[in-house]
């Protein structure tokens, strides 16, 4: 087993053609097939299922592209962390990014990277948190941000980066209560769209309303957030979502929101990498360079209702609002 035969399985795999991954190898359509097929031999299964629609991987394959494709990427980190560049910061840093911060954040930390550490590869991961914490505890990332870690997590070393209040949202034809806030008593007057049970959020939102003794109403559940939106739009009823995943949706006036009161829900997002990894320069400029773009973010008011601890922050420039 070598490196070319892992880059023919990973790059099949994902075009899902032996011609055009020969191609974008530079390879000849044989030589790709004899670097499959010698894996499979020497595996003692098949990796791929022969189809017109293409070449699928196999149960067995699925597990090999996954291990290969992780095998690739610690190889590339390690080329680039001990290529000789003078003074300057190299390697690939995985990093994973909330879905919901995620418009507010990708451009200005790209632009961060490529203007100061023009050496840094960057790849950017969005999820929910839920699944951000499973690969970075898998070791598809190097760091992450994360919400409401509970207590001291023993695998991770976090960082706070901001704390941020949850919204009541609304269709645009619907007027709200006059005031600085939607208490969960008139929440509960209407239908919500609210993520299922066991999701993060979904238990702030119940443990809230639990302690102002109401009982919601929830219509329709979905854990995306985009969905939630759609659903509010299309009438369904309102939803209950973090600032900073609707402050392009408020100011537009696509939606109506005010922040949630009595009681208010907070939650806290951290950086996170793990804990046994060693020391990474590349590592430490992408983390720099995510701290100040959230820090920067919420002093110039583009995360609504958001408050960022008063540590020491990076000089980047990287707001752009």
């Amino acid at each position: 087993m070598d490196v070319k035969q892992l880059t023919a399985l990973v790059t099949v795999a994902e075009v899902g053609s032996v011609t055009r991954a020969a191609a974008l190898l530079h390879l000849v359509q044989p030589a790709v097939t004899r670097q499959i097929r010698s894996l499979e031999h020497e595996l003692g299964v098949p990796l791929f299922e022969r189809s017109r629609q293409g070449m699928l991987p196999t149960e067995a394959g699925l597990i090999m592209v996954d291990r290969a494709r992780r095998a690739l990427g610690e190889l590339e980190r390690a080329r680039a962390e001990v290529r000789p560049v003078s003074g300057a910061v190299t390697g690939t840093v995985t990093v994973g990014l909330l879905d919901s911060a995620s418009d507010l954040l990708a451009a200005p930390l790209t632009t961060a990277l490529a203007r100061h550490h023009p050496g840094v590869e960057l790849r950017l991961v969005t999820a929910y948190s839920g699944h951000l914490r499973r690969w970075l505890d898998e070791g598809r990332l190097d760091l992450s941000m994360l919400y409401d870690l509970p207590g001291t997590v023993a695998s991770l070393t976090t960082r706070a980066l901001v704390r941020e209040r949850l919204w009541a949202v609304a269709p645009p034809t619907e007027r709200l209560p006059a005031g600085p806030a939607v208490s969960f008593a008139e929440l509960a007057r209407h239908p919500l769209v609210l993520p299922t049970p066991g999701h993060a959020l979904r238990s702030l939102i119940d443990t809230a309303a639990a302690e102002a003794g109401v009982r919601l109403a929830v219509a329709v559940q979905s854990d995306s957030m985009r969905v939630q939106k759609q659903l509010v739009l299309a009438g369904h009823g309102w939803t209950v979502l973090p600032g900073v995943g609707i402050a392009r949706d408020t100011a537009e006036k696509a939606v109506r929101a005010l922040p949630l009161g009595e009681p208010a829900v907070w939650r806290s997002v951290v950086l996170a990498t793990a804990r046994s990894a060693r020391a990474n320069p590349a590592v430490d400029a992408v983390a720099n360079a995510l701290i100040h773009a959230v820090t920067t973010a919420v002093r110039q008011g583009c995360w609504p209702s958001a408050r960022a601890p008063e540590h020491e922050v990076p000089a980047f420039e990287t707001c752009d609002r």
